[in-house]
């Protein structure tokens, strides 16, 4: 073979080898070879509606939810249970509901903002009394509460703590540690019906109320000593469980879904806990 052919020759098995191993390399024709980078994580911007009560507590897992992934903004509506489902009710968009009560949270579903398998429980809380720290309204007692012309303050029926202070108020009226009208005389010194448990809190701690009642989880490091508490015991208490879902029309599913892990993940339940949350039973 004259050396010219055969440096044809060989140059066309080289093309020809070539080919085949680019194509081994990519898979199958037309194929994009397998990524072998990690999921990028969560980021963007995410809208949390989310109940009053948690104000803190949510304040302090969005930032550290921010820390670990990187490019992601959460923002907050904080509200009235009742009224965040309301605004959801008439479209408002947002991408995970954070509930302090279980009945508001189905109002979301079944308005159809929230599927129904969706919720999840992720905390718990409970009522405290709380006085001003001078105590004007000279409130030592449950039974004090009434005392006829004390200022007592109640957040509204349909706000979730509202809701769960009345259930107090007939469970302590049927107890025999108080009147048959307890609750009557009760309500007969309540001054106002507030949209949220903060703003209950604000007004007793303004000295605008002798009396009113809040979530234990309310009593953060800045208010501490600017009230007095008075106790509310377990066979009259009521346990506030409270609920958290992915807005089915989110804009940002996989980002929802990572802010709920982080809720539900050992970080999140201490920090709720650090902000006086029950954990989930």
């Amino acid at each position: 073979m004259q050396g010219w052919l055969r440096v044809v020759i060989v140059a066309v098995f080289m093309v020809v080898l070539s080919g085949c191993t680019s194509q081994s390399a990519q898979g199958p024709a037309g194929a994009s070879p397998p990524s072998t980078a990690g999921e990028q994580p969560a980021s963007g911007e995410l809208t949390v509606f989310a109940a009053a009560s948690l104000t803190e507590a949510f304040t302090q897992i969005g930032a550290d939810f921010e820390a670990a992934n990187p490019g992601t903004k959460v923002v907050f509506n904080f509200a009235g249970s009742q009224q965040l489902a309301q605004q959801l009710a008439q479209g408002a968009p947002a991408d995970v509901f954070a509930s302090a009560n279980e009945q508001q949270m189905d109002v979301a579903v079944e308005d159809g903002r929230v599927t129904a398998d969706a919720p999840q429980d992720f905390g718990q809380n409970q009522l405290v009394v709380v006085v001003p720290a001078d105590n004007p309204g000279d409130v030592e007692t449950l039974a004090d509460l009434a005392k006829p012309g004390l200022k007592v303050v109640l957040a509204s029926a349909d706000v979730p703590v509202g809701g769960y202070s009345l259930e107090y108020l007939d469970k302590a009226n049927a107890h025999t540690d108080f009147s048959s009208t307890y609750r009557d005389a009760v309500l007969e010194n309540v001054v106002s019906y507030e949209q949220t448990v903060k703003a209950v809190l604000t007004k007793v701690v303004l000295g605008e109320a002798d009396a009113g009642i809040v979530y234990t989880s309310d009593i953060t490091a800045n208010v501490v000593n600017q009230v007095q508490q008075i106790a509310i015991p377990d066979d009259l208490n009521t346990i506030a469980v409270y609920p958290i879902a992915q807005v089915s029309d989110s804009t940002q599913p996989a980002l929802a879904e990572a802010f709920i892990g982080y809720v539900l993940s050992a970080e999140g339940q201490r920090t709720l806990a650090d902000f006086g949350f029950l954990p989930i039973e």
